[in-house]
């Protein structure tokens, strides 16, 4: 696992439950805004998802991944709604409800 990929996963557990996080934020936090694209890569690739909870990150407009590593889009759907997180009428995360602050 690369430096850059160790340095995600620990922004991502960052991310309390009820919140989520945009790939922008986490590749900020893991210290390259630039990242955001490696950010989806890392997460695909997510080793340990017990541990990095991946599910809480979802793109800039709050939508969800069409295509979530562990179990499709329903899954992170399910997992989120688990935590608390509540979705609009269009199935994306409410932001300025659940971003993570």
């Amino acid at each position: 696992m690369s430096e850059v990929y160790n340095k995600i996963y620990e922004a991502v557990k960052l991310i309390p439950k009820g919140s989520v996080a945009t790939y922008g934020l986490v590749a900020a936090i893991a210290g390259n805004r630039g990242w955001a694209r490696v950010v989806g890569n890392a997460l695909h690739n997510n080793p340990d998802p017990d541990n990095i909870p991946c599910y809480r990150v979802v793109n800039h407009k709050g939508e969800i991944s069409k295509a979530f590593a562990f179990g499709g889009g329903n899954r992170q759907y399910d997992l989120l709604k688990a935590d608390g997180v509540e979705f609009d009428e269009k199935g994306r995360v409410l932001l300025d409800k659940y971003m993570m602050r």
